[in-house]
């Protein structure tokens, strides 16, 4: 077994977070530099179709104690890129929680290193509770005498990050933008590439106490100029105009309605950017052999990857951007309730899968479709997630992908998609589709396509909730279907002409 100076296929490496925005570039890096890694997650299936064959993957939650001893057991080196900014809950105890049962556990494993990434923000200052809390969780990572290597950054800036999301959203659609005061707040933003480099240098760094390294780009830039900058880029002009009255919770709203980031988790971003995020101590400068690039080339990076078909990643794949707690526990669901129906297509299976393959984001979903916007737009009013995070890529799909405010469950080419809601409901539902061919072979020219609809109701408001809306549900996943097997056999009567 290699140490940990030497560079790749050396000691086995515990990846938090890996199907999140950092994490699952860091999971890239990690395999390509062939290091032995083993993945935690809650929904491993989701992971699954993400990892490299020799990656391991273990289920397990940081809120778990107990599933933390067997995903920690043999491992060398603990990224620890776990956050709760999503949940509908008080997400600082989540955090504290989480903090504290992986840094016992790691203790109890004998781990030799855990890697954090958290952000800047000086301490003497009065900090955000999204700040105050990254912080906090670190100390709790060093108490427990493993030592920890602290990463500190400020906005990242990559394809697909929540920041760059948010910047790229608000300033596409508003030519004149009407800006609180955290728009002239100073940051020191830095690419995802270089953080990415940061994260994986540290598994080399000699045995040691724990540290502190502050990141970030080259230039300590407003975030109204890093707007500017990207509307540079972009070949657009845009006017700002400052005012002192909007609140994080109106600011919040706000960038709900008009960028893919939700309330809130907007609002707690927001109360986040009253607080500079710059660069102190230049001792990460010293240490890694990384100079991060400046704000212009890391946007026009930014820019170069969000050209391509998708992202490398997106801050929609994490779970915790269904903006709700994932666990049910003590809640009690009466019985599912059911919607099923099925139409027959004259096409092969394969051609009756494609549209249902494609579905949602920009390609929409085939009927009803302002309603389907209403329904996004409702759901962002609540807190929900709406209708923003769109879909990775337009032709394919894999498990785990975010599908508007659906997320794929599971997936079966050619045959089966399970989506599960994340909108806010009372309840679980999910949306499935099944095509089976209507002959004994699998290319035969017919196919059954079945819709299902499912609801399992919390209480009676579930109850009342799916029978009030039942006639307007089946309305809109009737037509679906139908549109479903429209578009089906019109694009193979297409491709065969």
């Amino acid at each position: 077994m290699k140490s940990s100076s030497d560079s790749g296929g050396g000691s086995l490496v515990l990846l938090t977070g890996a199907t999140g925005y950092i994490g699952g570039r860091l999971l890239k890096a990690l395999e390509k530099a062939d290091w032995p890694v083993r993945c935690l997650a809650r929904h491993p299936e989701f992971l699954q179709p993400r990892v490299a064959p020799n990656t391991e993957i273990v289920k397990g939650d940081c809120l778990d104690l107990a599933s933390l001893q067997p995903a920690l057991a043999g491992v060398h080196t603990a990224y620890y890129l776990v956050h709760s900014m999503g949940s509908s809950g008080k997400f600082e105890e989540q955090d504290r929680q989480a903090a504290r049962n992986f840094a016992a556990s790691a203790r109890h494993a004998g781990v030799y290193r855990i890697i954090y990434l958290g952000g800047l923000g000086a301490e003497g200052q009065s900090l955000s509770a999204h700040l105050r809390s990254r912080q906090e969780v670190a100390d709790i990572l060093r108490s427990s005498g493993v030592p920890t290597i602290e990463f500190r950054a400020s906005i990242v800036i990559g394809s697909g990050s929540l920041s760059f999301e948010m910047i790229r959203a608000l300033v596409q659609r508003l030519p004149v933008m009407i800006c609180p005061r955290w728009v002239g707040v100073k940051a020191q933003p830095i690419a995802v590439e270089d953080v990415i480099a940061y994260l994986v240098q540290a598994l080399e760094l000699p045995a040691g106490e724990s540290e502190v390294f502050e990141i970030g780009g080259a230039d300590q830039v407003s975030y109204g100029e890093i707007m500017q900058e990207y509307a540079r880029q972009c070949g657009l002009r845009r006017w700002m105009i400052p005012v002192p009255v909007l609140t994080p919770r109106l600011s919040s709203l706000w960038l709900g309605l008009v960028t893919p980031i939700y309330a809130r988790i907007g609002r707690k971003l927001v109360d986040s950017m009253r607080n500079p995020t710059l660069v102190r101590s230049r001792s990460a400068l010293k240490v890694f052999e990384i100079r991060p690039r400046g704000l212009k080339d890391a946007i026009e990076r930014a820019l170069q990857n969000e050209n391509r078909e998708f992202a490398e990643t997106c801050w929609s794949d994490a779970l915790s951007s269904a903006g709700k707690n994932q666990a049910w526990g003590g809640v009690r669901f009466g019985t599912r309730l059911v919607d099923s129906r099925t139409l027959r297509v004259s096409v092969t299976p394969a051609a009756a899968f494609a549209p249902i393959r494609q579905i949602g984001g920009a390609n929409g979903w085939y009927f009803a479709g302002f309603l389907w916007w209403l329904r996004g737009f409702l759901d962002l009013l609540v807190g929900g997630v709406g209708m923003r995070r769109g879909r990775r890529n337009a032709q394919t799909i894999a498990v785990g992908d975010a599908l508007d405010f659906w997320r794929v469950e599971a997936f079966e080419p050619d045959r089966r998609m399970r989506l599960v809601a994340e909108m806010r409901v009372p309840g679980r539902a999910w949306l499935q589709f099944e095509v089976e061919p209507i002959g004994a072979q699998p290319n035969s020219q017919g196919s059954t396509i079945r819709q299902t609809a499912i609801f399992d109701p919390a209480g009676l408001g579930g109850l009342v909730y799916w029978y009030a809306l039942y006639p307007v549900h089946r309305w809109i996943f009737a037509g679906m279907l139908r549109a479903i097997a429209v578009r089906a056999e019109l694009e193979a009567r297409i491709t065969h002409r």
